[in-house]
C-alpha cells in the first residue's frame, strides 16, 4: 500500500481516470466528448509530462508531452472563442 503513496502513482490514477472519463463519454456521449476533447487531451498531456517528470524521464519527452498540452490547450480556447462550443 506505500508504493501508492508515491507521488508518481497518485498521477497515475489521474491518467486512468481521465481516460476512463474519455471512454464513458465516447460510448454514452460522443457529441459531448467531441466538445470536451481539447480540454481533455489537455489534461491528459499534462498529467503524462508530470509522471515522466516524476519518474526521471528525459527532458524531451516531458517537454514534447508539455507542447502538446499546450497545443491542445489553444486549440480549445480558440474554439471557445469562435463560439464553436
Amino acid at each position: 500500500m506505500d508504493g501508492w503513496l508515491q507521488p508518481a502513482h497518485g498521477v497515475d490514477l489521474v491518467i486512468a481516470c481521465i481516460v476512463l472519463e474519455v471512454l464513458a463519454l465516447a460510448q454514452r456521449r460522443p457529441a459531448v466528448l467531441k466538445r470536451a476533447l481539447p480540454s481533455l487531451g489537455a489534461g491528459l498531456a499534462m498529467a503524462i509530462s508530470l509522471r515522466l517528470a516524476l519518474s526521471g524521464a528525459v527532458w524531451p519527452w516531458v517537454w514534447l508531452c508539455l507542447a502538446a498540452a499546450g497545443a491542445a490547450h489553444g486549440i480549445d480556447v480558440v474554439r471557445r472563442w469562435r463560439g464553436q462550443q
